[in-house]
């Protein structure tokens, strides 16, 4: 089956309190966004990439590929108000009979082997949502309440997240609704079954300027 990568890159950077959108903020010398690309052209040079961006940020990154010789081939689509939006629009230039693998630009330390891997599940069992264990104590609050939850059950959900292409996007083809966070929430609403596969801690996702500096620690680490 053909493969794809639908990246979505529809951040403003409001949590990184930053004028410039967390996906182009530099790790490494470069963009983070383009390292996100990286590890999919390590796993399959002939995969396909369709990049999901606000449209006043056209311009720049197409600045910003030359200014990195970034000559990777992709198509770029508007992104919408919300992830739910973002893909959808991204989804429309998938065909049929094919595997997608949604990601977000702001993890740009993906590796091959995890690539790899959801691509393998995802085209035997139909999907493969990456997830991790939570190191820390989790509870559930309610208000001034709160009662713990039992760790060993909870997971902390990543991306990519790989699909047969006919499935997510007949999955997408509905109405936004606020409990839609992430593609296997939307696949789910289809009543469709979720696998899971394992993650990776390295994977994580730039929110912050906390990750930020992790992610530089951590690409130092793997280029040395």
């Amino acid at each position: 089956m053909q493969k794809y990568v639908l990246i979505t890159a529809g951040g403003l950077g409001t949590r990184m309190h930053s004028a410039v959108p967390k996906q182009f903020l530099p790790i490494g010398g470069r963009p983070a966004l383009m390292h996100a690309f990286d590890a999919f052209l390590d796993y399959a040079s002939a995969i396909r990439f369709v990049l999901a961006l606000p449209e006043p940020f056209h311009n720049d990154w197409k600045t910003m590929c030359r200014e990195n010789n970034f000559a990777v081939q992709h198509e770029l689509v508007n992104s919408g108000p919300t992830r739910f939006h973002s893909v959808k629009n991204g989804l429309k230039q998938i065909p049929d009979n094919a595997l997608v693998a949604i990601h977000d630009g702001a993890r740009p330390l993906v590796s091959p082997d995890l690539v790899s891997s959801v691509f393998r599940f995802a085209e035997k069992f139909g999907n493969a949502i990456p997830v991790i264990s939570p190191d820390d104590s989790v509870r559930m609050t309610d208000h001034a309440l709160s009662s713990p939850l039992p760790r060993d059950r909870v997971r902390l959900v990543q991306t990519p997240q790989c699909f047969r292409s006919t499935i997510i996007k007949k999955a997408y083809n509905k109405n936004y609704h606020a409990s839609f966070t992430d593609d296997a929430s939307v696949f789910e609403a289809e009543s469709e079954r979720l696998f899971l596969v394992d993650g990776e801690r390295t994977n994580v996702k730039i929110t912050t300027q906390t990750d930020l500096i992790i992610a530089e620690a951590l690409l130092a680490g793997k280029t040395r």
